[in-house]
């Protein structure tokens, strides 16, 4: 029989459904329930995509005796970490400051009071590895909570305090100035990895907003190293097994130092946010090289992971039949089977295919040689070379489109999709897509109409339910997707809607005392602790994303009160941010966007026309601009405001702080002004 968790939406938690263990969701049943029958609670916090959260429920959540244990003994409680960071987030801390470590599946026990006295994450079915088997350990808490009752409870507060502590950031303040970045590219260099790419050792991450700050400070200080960090980063990644080289898009991170064999899950915010940066190196380098790799992201993206509302989904699993990779790797063999002997050859020794394979037995695909070598190996020219391993890999792609997919994380969440949005706005206008424009301005009504209402929005949708609150990411992330298909389309309406939620994160998220803002809105559920969260991780932090929303504004619409709060923030967090790069990627980037100088570019005139006059805009990496487009004069919008009316002609404008330069008429006029 299912259990209350098929009442649920999450993938994960409908994973979870028909297990023999009594589930609860998080929620004020299971508190209650917990309370009422004097029972410590059993928490479970994983993800759709995680293996080791696969692992525990197939060794122990689908045993009976393990499950009648915990039925037994607890009120057993199931999270999406994903759905509900807040719990997931404050948990995980007491378990890394109790045990030094943390990780998926997590698993904690509560006092029906909410408060944790004992945790750790994957337990096996029996002792091994080193760990205790989770019967042993779910018989102990038992006992502990009913014979160590007040001890617990004087506790309490101490593990509250711990708590409190864990949330708070405090740095020293310091002046907000370029020498900030300049430390934080040096300490970047300091920890790069000049053999493989990317930064420190196995496991090795994509760290895209790190690599996005490398490539503003070459574009403000010409700094060779800071681009060498970038292009050697990017050209290793997607050269690698964490690429996925038929079907395009991201693996989630790399086992090994080489980006050979992946962790096979693919995010969603990975994907936006790399795609993002193989956008800017190819404005930075004109390399077609990372315009492929963004393009064939993008397209990942629209053909796997986009719901037919035009919301995006969350994720696509490691797993597919029961084996991590499986839908990804392939035998020498199989390859032969499906294409001509030549072609065939040709391919295993492009993507470093053999008998023997690299992973178990297997292949992972990757591009160890060059290809300008294979050309002259084989006598071909690149071209047709190319032509020949585009075939090829359509084939396999084709082929491969028959097998098991992995299981697909159809939850739409609104910060992810504001990062995508982000990065679809972004391909569209740099690369002047008509489809990727489509399935910006798609999403971006999906968003406002079906996760949004009166200010507010909701952190989660699937199957036309909108559910739970949204957090501080859920609004800066959305709030930034909007400005991005307001730069691409000029439609007033998102900025508009930018407007709107910023004014909605002032007011319900701000620490008026600190000046930063918390991870949850005013009157959201209370749990122990109101977080705050600083530090980038695999995504931005929302505090670090609200910045950005809030100094990008400034440029829109002159609003000093932005600016102001978003100094205040990097005034507390400039020096964390370029002693510890890695952990304040996108804190950077604001400190660099907050120095200036910011280009304003407007342009005026009928649609046709400004897609002309913005070419140099497109070809051109400026980090540190905004642009509004439109029709005609907008009194509403300062950069549009007092320009006469080019007619059917199209006329731009280079303003520094609503200070505008003369008209330009043409795309070279306007590419001189922007030099």
């Amino acid at each position: 029989m299912p259990n209350r968790l098929s009442q649920e939406t999450s993938p994960y938690l409908l994973q979870h459904a028909h297990n023999p263990v009594d589930w609860h969701p998080w929620g004020p049943e299971a508190l209650e329930k917990a309370r009422q029958l004097d029972r410590p609670i059993l928490l479970s916090v994983g993800y759709s995509a995680c293996h080791w959260c696969h692992v525990m429920e197939r060794e122990s959540f689908e045993d009976e005796r393990i499950a009648a244990l915990m039925n037994r003994h607890f009120v057993n409680v199931k999270v999406d970490r994903e759905e509900r960071p807040d719990v997931d987030s404050l948990y995980m801390n007491y378990v890394q400051m109790s045990t030094g470590s943390g990780g998926w599946p997590l698993t904690v026990f509560l006092t029906p009071g909410m408060v944790p006295f004992f945790g750790g994450t994957y337990f096996p079915p029996d002792d091994r590895l080193g760990r205790p088997g989770f019967p042993r350990v779910l018989e102990s808490v038992a006992e502990a909570y009913q014979t160590k009752k007040e001890e617990l409870e004087r506790m309490t507060p101490s593990i509250v305090e711990q708590l409190s502590k864990a949330v708070r950031f405090e740095t020293p303040a310091s002046e907000v100035k370029v020498e900030l970045l300049e430390e934080a590219a040096a300490n970047l260099a300091r920890n790069f990895d000049s053999r493989f790419g990317g930064f420190g050792g196995a496991p090795k991450f994509p760290s895209a907003m790190a690599l996005s700050f490398l490539l503003r400070h070459h574009a403000r200080s010409g700094a060779a190293p800071s681009l060498e960090m970038v292009e050697k980063s990017l050209r290793a990644m997607a050269d690698g097994g964490m690429y996925d080289q038929l079907g395009g898009g991201f693996h989630r991170y790399s086992v090994d130092d080489q980006w050979l064999v992946p962790h096979f899950e693919k995010m969603l915010y990975d994907n936006a946010l790399l795609a993002r940066c193989y956008l800017e190196a190819f404005q930075a380098t004109g390399d077609g090289y990372y315009r492929r790799v963004a393009e064939e992201t993008l397209e990942y993206v629209r053909r796997d992971l986009t719901d037919p509302s035009g919301g995006f989904y969350s994720a696509e699993d490691a797993d597919s039949e029961g084996e991590e990779g499986k839908f990804y790797v392939w035998s020498r063999s199989q390859i032969e089977s499906l294409l001509p002997g030549e072609d065939a050859e040709l391919f295993c020794e492009s993507y470093g295919v053999s008998e023997g394979g690299n992973f178990e037995g297997h292949n992972i695909l990757h591009r160890p040689v060059d290809e300008a070598d294979l050309a002259r190996r084989h006598s071909l020219e690149e071209s047709q070379l190319r032509e020949r391993l585009a075939g090829a890999r359509r084939t396999l792609f084709e082929a491969r489109e028959q097998r098991v997919r992995p299981g697909l994380d159809d939850k739409v969440l609104a910060s992810w999709n504001g990062w995508m949005l982000s990065a679809f706005s972004l391909g569209a206008l740099v690369l002047d897509r008509d489809d990727w424009r489509e399935a910006a301005e798609r999403n971006g009504r999906f968003l406002a109409e079906s996760m949004m209402h009166e200010g507010r929005l909701h952190r989660t949708w699937k199957q036309g339910e909108a559910r739970l609150a949204g957090y501080l990411e859920d609004y800066a992330a959305v709030g930034e997707g909007f400005l991005g298909l307001y730069e691409l389309t000029g439609e007033t309406r998102w900025l508009a809607l930018a407007r709107e939620l910023a004014g909605t994160l002032l007011e319900q998220f701000r620490d008026p005392q600190r000046g930063d803002f918390y991870f949850t809105a005013a009157d959201h559920e209370k749990l122990l602790v109101r977080q705050k969260e600083h530090m980038d991780n695999a995504t931005p932090s929302g505090n670090s994303n609200a910045c950005s929303l809030l100094l990008r504004l400034t440029a829109f619409t002159g609003n000093e009160e932005y600016r102001q709060v978003a100094g205040r923030m990097l005034e507390q967090m400039g020096l964390a941010g370029s002693q510890h790069p890695l952990a304040f990627g996108n804190w950077l980037q604001c400190l660099d966007f907050y120095l200036g100088p910011v280009t304003e570019i407007a342009v005026l005139g009928p649609e046709p026309k400004r897609a002309e006059l913005l070419e140099p805009v497109r070809e051109r990496f400026l980090p540190r601009r905004v642009l509004v487009q439109g029709d005609a004069p907008d009194p509403d919008v300062p950069l549009l405001a007092d320009k006469p009316d080019p007619g059917e002609e199209a006329a731009g404008y280079v303003c520094r702080d609503f200070t505008c330069g003369p008209p330009a008429h043409a795309a070279d006029e306007l590419a001189k002004q922007l030099e």
